[in-house]
């Protein structure tokens, strides 16, 4: 006898194959067989008896606050408790329904169907990204005098730091980096803006360095509208702006160039970023403006399989924000696009580990495996091959 603690459609189907579940068959078990537990909140009182009777009658169940039962409350929030199957009949049922259950049920079957999606392919302005096999590798290269790491290329070599950047570039790629993001302003906690004039000085020549003689695709790291524009020019493919596309200019950069964009959440800016932090509700919140941000770019004219999203581990985060984004990772899956992390080398490894504060590789190698068990489909790196060896391991495993 064995006992299966997993959703994961294809376990479950690849168990019905060894058993030798007729195939038409199996297209109908699978969503019986993914349960899932969906949470509502701040529903009206008669919207959420209705939810309950009507799971209720599918032979499943939701969980309500108790003075919604007895009407001391106006509002609850709601644990639906059911298969796939009962939550596609519900769907079906909440559409004849008033009392905003209708709009309630569009809600949920894009939020099932954004879920369950895992067939991305990013679109770049040449070319296209495959991340339906395996997570990919963004590789880290700093063009800054102050990186938080200690890795800024700027900081020794200002004669000769394009050609560095070639060879670290290079050496990414052949450990298995498939994505290199360049960034020449710091955004480690604290940090001041530079001008647009020094950013483009730093991180123009290695662009257009690199278009030339490296393969995959180049990311921009930065959050000015000019900046990323001439890093397009120079042969760029990805904007990847910390600022979520706050921005009305890079939005139409990035839709003029058909360039691919990653969205960040972030509270403030560098500078201010840890001064204040405060949530409602951190998964929430971070979900909420991601949404907003990936409205914007899509109206904008930003095509929807050019969007990644990041919830910004790091970035105006606590150390406790920064570990419970890596546990409910998965969560940001509602949103429907790509999902990139960072947690590489950033303090709150430190912190976890209780260890010396240049000492997180091993922190970072946890975090990328992990964020790649829950959803993630790029991780940003600055230890290409270690990080490829142990992601490696963690594809051998979940292909078994």
């Amino acid at each position: 006898m064995r006992i299966f603690r997993f959703n994961c459609a294809g376990q479950i189907q690849k168990i019905m194959q060894e058993i030798g579940v007729d195939p038409y068959g199996a297209k109908i078990m699978l969503p019986k067989a993914a349960a899932l537990l969906v949470q509502l909140k701040s529903i009206s009182n008669i919207s959420a008896n209705i939810l309950k009777q009507e799971m209720l009658s599918l032979g499943a169940d939701a969980a309500i606050a108790r003075g919604s039962l007895t009407g001391k409350t106006k509002k609850t929030d709601i644990l639906l408790i059911g298969q796939l199957a009962q939550f596609t009949a519900l769907i079906d049922k909440l559409k004849m329904q008033p009392f905003g259950l209708k709009q309630l049920a569009g809600e949920l079957e894009e939020a099932l169907k954004n879920y369950a999606k895992g067939d991305f392919v990013l679109a770049l302005n040449k070319g296209t990204l495959d991340l339906r096999k395996r997570i990919r590798i963004m590789g880290i290269i700093n063009l800054t005098p102050d990186s938080f790491s200690g890795d800024g290329l700027y900081r020794h070599h200002c004669n000769d730091y394009p050609q560095l950047a070639l060879l670290k570039a290079q050496k990414m790629v052949a450990d298995g980096a498939e994505i290199i993001d360049l960034g020449g302003q710091s955004s480690r906690p604290g940090s001041e803006s530079v001008s647009v004039q020094e950013e483009l000085k730093r991180a123009i020549p290695v662009v257009k360095l690199l278009a030339k003689k490296i393969k995959v695709p180049l990311s921009i790291d930065s959050d000015k509208p000019a900046v990323a524009q001439a890093a397009l020019d120079a042969g760029a493919g990805i904007i990847n702006d910390i600022g979520g596309l706050r921005d009305k200019k890079m939005i139409q950069f990035a839709a003029r160039y058909k360039a691919a964009v990653v969205i960040m959440h972030m509270l403030g800016r560098p500078v201010n970023m840890q001064k204040n932090i405060a949530y409602d509700s951190l998964i929430e919140d971070i979900a909420g403006y991601l949404k907003n941000a990936i409205d914007r770019a899509e109206s904008g004219g930003i095509r929807p399989d050019k969007i990644i999203i990041d919830p910004g581990i790091g970035f105006g985060k606590t150390p406790e924000h920064n570990l419970e984004l890596i546990k409910y990772l998965a969560d940001f899956k509602i949103l429907g696009k790509p999902i990139l992390v960072g947690p590489s080398r950033k303090s709150f490894l430190a912190k976890a580990l209780k260890s010396s504060s240049a000492d997180r590789l091993s922190g970072s190698l946890a975090c990328c495996v992990m964020a790649a068990e829950r959803g993630a489909n790029i991780v940003r790196v600055h230890d290409v091959k270690e990080v490829s060896q142990a992601l490696k391991i963690t594809e051998a495993v979940k292909n078994v």
